[in-house]
């Protein structure tokens, strides 16, 4: 640590214990304090400790990528446009999402290790909670354009940035990701970095707008600009409209425009526009059924249309719907069954997921169901299960986790009478002949021993079971749907699953994506509470703030504690449990960041709930709906030791 880092953490050390005396001579905007504020008291960060870089690994940096596949692609060009610009500045490109996840990146090969080093790499994940004070960051939390430059930065790691970022919002208003451009070094001082974020801004603002052209090509269109040679070429304002004339998509400067005329608050960064489903006549003095008249080529001549509250005239033009392409029927995506359809509320990600899903209903396959803990397999299984064929038939659920490693075989396979010590004098049916003609649901099957394994191999392949204690085995006709946080394949390459049962079971892939990931939170929301009680505008933020390590489990958990605590049949932000609103970064308290960082993925949650419940075990098998033996079994498996134990 060097002089002028020290300086640095004693000034947001000032500035967070409001040291008057030192407030008046800081330099730092209201925005930077406001920041630095949150890293202390709602993500638990600590300015004294500098953190490297965290860098996702690959496997999780695809899933984030995935998420943003066709949005990274209309946006490409801008990207290539914006770093042809910068880079003889010295600076990079980032595309991160709305996590703060790296995504897309362009910089200088040669100085790749440096970039690296400093988070300035695809994979860096930039959030408030997990790097403090920065251009992506914070502009995800105040939803707003900035420039964070050296000292602003909260940890003192990175105070020889300098980063300008801008928030991406799609048609509907929420916040879609981040453009970033940032310079390892930079001699000038922040005003001198205007510029850079101006480019920036221009860049984001055609991105924006080619990412509306292509979501709503098939929608009526209105171009406006308050200046006629701009409004064709490259308009302020993009409106669409379905054939009712109301609105289904904006652009940002749009969004922005109409609240401003209607005197409507500003959303929150991650909600829904609340201008969708305005009928054209409240905002402008016109029809849907003029849109025609405005065409480009109906009259030669542009037009101009009036705002409704201030009479404001703006330049426009209209852009008809495209002819939608014609799709082979067989292309057609069919109406999901009604248990699947009621999984979702229109995420893009589970959405297609639950359509692979609908293909496979008759299929003579055996599925894998991936995602993280509470993330919903379970449910998924079931709701594919009562959409088959096999619906009228049994769905047998096991937990291979929860059953002691003595007691697995016979649950499984079922035992004649004194087979062994404690079998006792009848014999037993095992699951797996309960389930005959039906489903069997193996969750959490990473954890099942691997003598246990070798016995389901046979069930599969022979389709017949053999009772412990039987000559003579039993045919069943059951579809196996396995689950599991872990990624099983690579628990194939660590020796801990047979690479012959793993085939066998993943005839089909599905993954779930995690809450965090979602982007129909507040449906789920909603259809959890149902009439019991309704969200206070506070409380719908901080449940939009919170990082979710639990998934759907730990929001269900959230929602009933909330309709508890409530006085009446309104939930405020005081009436949420302890931590709801706040991501913390995954730390161990007796670890290093870097053996932190080296826990994969379900590792950090873990360690991420154990930290919110203050390492109260029962709390968290609680939450997770797991027995205290099987956590303690997890915290083994990932080194995880509990701060409350002295070693021994």
């Amino acid at each position: 640590m060097n002089q002028s880092q020290r300086e640095h953490i004693a000034t947001v050390l000032a500035c967070v214990s409001d040291n008057a005396q030192h407030l008046a001579r800081l330099q730092h905007d209201q925005t930077i304090r406001d920041s630095w504020q949150r890293c202390v008291e709602s993500h638990g960060l600590d300015p004294s400790r500098m953190q490297a870089a965290h860098i996702l690994p690959w496997q999780a940096l695809r899933e984030h990528r995935e998420h943003l596949e066709e949005f990274r692609r209309i946006a490409r060009h801008g990207l290539s446009m914006l770093y042809q610009q910068i880079a003889p500045a010295g600076y990079v490109v980032l595309l991160t999402d709305a996590q703060g996840v790296t995504v897309d990146y362009l910089g200088d090969d040669s100085a790749e290790i440096s970039l690296r080093r400093a988070g300035l790499f695809l994979g860096a994940q930039w959030s408030e909670a997990w790097a403090g004070t920065c251009a992506v960051g914070t502009a995800l939390a105040t939803g707003k354009a900035l420039t964070v430059h050296h000292n602003d930065h909260f940890d003192a790691t990175h105070i020889a940035l300098s980063c300008s970022a801008v928030p991406l919002f799609d048609p509907q208003g929420q916040l879609n990701a981040i453009l970033d451009i940032s310079a390892l070094t930079s001699p000038q001082p922040k005003s001198g970095q205007q510029l850079a974020l101006q480019i920036a801004q221009m860049h984001a603002h055609q991105i924006e707008n080619a990412w509306f052209g292509h979501r709503h090509r098939t929608d009526w269109v209105l171009k406006l600009s308050p200046s006629s040679p701009f409004v064709e070429v490259s308009p302020d304002y993009l409106i669409a409209f379905d054939a009712r004339g109301r609105v289904i998509g904006h652009n940002h400067r749009a969004q922005r425009m109409l609240e401003q005329e209607l005197g409507i608050d500003a959303p929150l960064p991650h909600c829904r526009s609340t201008l969708l489903g305005m009928p054209i006549e409240q905002l402008f003095n016109t029809s849907i059924d003029s849109l025609p008249d405005w065409l480009a080529s109906a009259n030669g001549r542009q037009g101009t249309l009036e705002r409704v509250n201030s009479g404001e005239r703006l330049y426009v033009t209209a852009v008809q719907p495209a002819r939608r392409p014609e799709r082979p029927a067989i292309t057609t995506p069919a109406a999901l069954p009604a248990p699947l359809a009621a999984l979702t509320g229109g995420d893009p990600a589970l959405q297609q997921q639950l359509q692979r899903a609908a293909r496979l209903l008759s299929a003579p396959l055996h599925l894998v169901v991936q995602g993280e803990t509470g993330s919903g397999k379970e449910y998924f299984a079931r709701a594919f299960h009562q959409s088959s064929p096999r619906s009228g038939q049994p769905f047998i659920a096991v937990n291979c986790a929860a059953i002691p490693a003595t007691l697995i075989e016979s649950v499984l396979f079922g035992h004649l009478p004194g087979s062994f010590s404690g079998a006792g004098s009848k014999a037993r049916r095992g699951l797996i002949q309960e389930a005959d003609g039906g489903t069997l649901f193996l969750d959490e099957i990473g954890d099942m021993p691997l003598e246990m394994q070798t016995r389901l191999l046979r069930v599969l392949a022979e389709q017949e079971v053999l009772p412990v204690g039987a000559s003579r085995p039993i045919p069943v006709d059951i579809r196996v749907i396995s689950a599991s946080h872990h990624l099983l394949d690579q628990l194939v390459e660590q020796g801990r699953f047979r690479a012959d049962l793993f085939w066998r079971l993943q005839g089909a892939r599905i993954t779930l994506p995690a809450l965090r990931n979602r982007r129909d939170l507040d449906w789920l929301i909603d259809n959890m509470l149902a009439d019991k009680a309704r969200l206070s505008v506070a409380a719908r933020q901080c449940l939009h703030q919170h990082g979710w390590p639990g998934n759907l489990r730990e929001l269900s958990n959230a929602l009933d504690y909330a309709v508890a605590m409530a006085e009446g049949n309104i939930i405020d932000a005081g009436d949420l449990p302890d931590g709801i609103g706040i991501t913390a970064p995954v730390t161990l308290v007796q670890e290093s960041p870097t053996e932190v960082q080296a826990l994969p993925d379900e590792g950090q949650q873990l360690v991420a709930l154990l930290r919110a419940a203050r390492w109260n075990h029962s709390a968290v098998a609680r939450q997770l709906g797991i027995s205290r033996m099987t956590l303690y079994r997890r915290m083994q498996r990932y080194g995880i030791q509990s701060p409350n134990t002295q070693p021994a």
